[in-house]
């Protein structure tokens, strides 16, 4: 089919599932600290925060936390069973190139980083109607994570579907906003002494696809630092008459899909009462589902004090299959129940360590063919 989609809730028809092949380790570099943080549950990520971390922290040299073999072997079963569920519900599931077990790397003039393979495949591209956009990453470790799509995105450009790129960033410790008092979300961290490099080129736009909400012919954006801003800036222009940008400031750090879900045209989960008044004025009428408050012992254990990056409330990174159908974690007990109370029907499939590794059903995959079309929901 030709890429056709413009919103999160109609029949989805084809999507991209990522792959957790050779997930072997989480790397810690001043991107990754900058990016984890959790602004609604006043958290920072679950790791210490970037002044109580190591002092020794450098762009040439990341940390890498490893992983033990049995729960990346683990994730891998769950994804692939995520793959084989949607398969089996008639959509057509593409999938990435897989990185090689032995890691190569990724390195620029200015930084070196292993590389994260293609699971989170949602974060570094937008889909926006008949148009591929790759959006520009915020993690050094993902800088190429794109190029694993390049034959699916391909295709598509070859059934005549528009294929952009956003501008490539340098990611120099100077690259990245480190709170300004106007736009930052009030956790985000100054960095510790961030270094000069001969490739400084100043702030630069950096944002990921999973910042934004498609609503046929709006797009919703979290803008919550200046790098934000210069993307959606960026946006704004390239869109122009074809989607309306609106922005929410400062909701949270960066990714929004744990936090507003759009189930169909009239209906939200949210994660809190108090997301409302982030949104644009004509959302705030639309009805409303608050999540219940998810607890921590729904979550796996833990060895050795494993960092754990994301919120609890992870697993509304749900997926909707069309404005009836949603794929939920399966331990969710709760939610699932809440959300069969509104008359939602629910497929539920495993998913283990998502506060592990990060990620969701949303987070997993990228519609890319949906019944949807260039509405008018927001007037």
């Amino acid at each position: 089919m030709r890429l056709n989609s413009y919103d999160e809730w109609s029949s989805l028809k084809e999507v991209i599932v990522g792959s957790a092949t050779n997930y072997a380790a989480r790397v810690r570099d001043l991107s990754f600290d900058m990016f984890i943080s959790d602004n609604l549950t006043g958290a920072r990520g679950y790791y210490p925060s970037i002044r109580t971390s190591r002092d020794d922290a450098s762009t040439e040299s990341p940390e890498r936390v490893s992983f033990r073999q049995r729960l990346a072997d683990e994730l891998v079963e769950d994804v692939e069973g995520m793959a084989a569920a949607l398969t089996s519900l008639g959509i057509k599931v593409l999938r990435p190139l897989e990185p090689e077990a032995v890691d190569r790397g990724v390195t620029t003039p200015a930084w070196s980083a292993p590389v994260t393979p293609p699971l989170n495949v949602r974060d570094n591209t937008l889909i926006l109607g008949d148009e591929i956009i790759e959006t520009p990453p915020m993690l050094r470790a993902r800088y190429f994570e794109t190029k694993f799509l390049a034959p699916v995105f391909q295709e598509y450009f070859l059934q005549g579907a528009r294929w952009t790129t956003m501008p490539r960033p340098m990611l120099t410790d100077h690259s990245f906003d480190p709170g300004n008092v106007v736009n930052a979300a009030p956790n985000i961290e100054v960095p510790l002494a961030p270094r000069p490099s001969p490739y400084d080129v100043g702030l630069e736009m950096l944002i990921d696809g999973a910042n934004a909400l498609r609503f046929g012919r709006d797009l919703i954006v979290n803008v919550s630092n200046a790098n934000h801003a210069l993307a959606v800036d960026w946006l704004e222009r390239h869109l122009e008459g074809r989607f309306r940008v609106h922005r929410m400031d400062r909701l949270t750090q960066s990714h929004i899909d744990s936090v507003i879900v759009a189930l169909r045209p009239g209906l939200l989960l949210l994660r809190s009462e108090g997301v409302r008044d982030y949104l644009p004025e004509a959302l705030r009428s639309w009805d409303v589902i608050v999540a219940p408050t998810p607890a921590l012992e729904d979550y796996p254990r833990y060895e050795n004090g494993d960092p754990i990056p994301p919120s609890p409330y992870i697993d509304l990174n749900l997926l909707s299959i069309d404005e009836e159908t949603v794929m939920v974690n399966d331990a969710c007990k709760t939610l699932i129940r809440t959300l069969e109370d509104h008359k939602l029907t629910v497929v539920p499939v495993r998913h283990r360590h998502r506060r592990l590794f990060g990620g969701g059903f949303h987070c997993f995959t990228l519609d890319t063919v949906r019944a949807g079309g260039a509405e008018d929901y927001l007037g």
